[in-house]
């Protein structure tokens, strides 16, 4: 079970205007930001042209963040180098996506852009 329209349509609201933001308009071309949503989560990652053939573009996840319906809280997950989801420690649950947005762009430990 996924998230209602209600509610896809404001995690999108959140969600794009961020992407827009780290998708710079004279970069697009060889970086994009974007998210998709599984179930209850948001997959942030990023885009950029294979190296070898750059007709074909690849995803980076970035972060993950998902919902828990009966708390109505969000969590912060990042992923190993095996594709693997760890929640990350340094931020606490939130109701909205906006603070755990803030900390993947603190990036305090280089987990999420690098």
């Amino acid at each position: 079970m996924g998230f209602s329209e209600h509610e896809r349509k404001r995690i999108e609201a959140t969600l794009r205007p961020y992407c827009a933001r780290k998708s710079p308009a004279h970069l697009r071309d060889r970086l994009r930001v974007g998210f998709r949503l599984e179930g209850l989560s948001a997959v942030l990652f990023e885009s950029r042209p294979l190296f070898n053939d750059p007709s074909r573009w690849v995803e980076i996840v970035v972060a993950k963040f998902r919902f828990t319906k009966s708390t109505g809280t969000w969590r912060l997950y990042w992923a190993d180098r095996n594709s693997r989801w760890h929640r990350f420690e340094g931020a606490v649950e939130s109701r909205t996506l906006d603070p755990l947005l803030r900390v993947v762009d603190k990036d305090p430990t280089g987990i999420f852009w690098g």
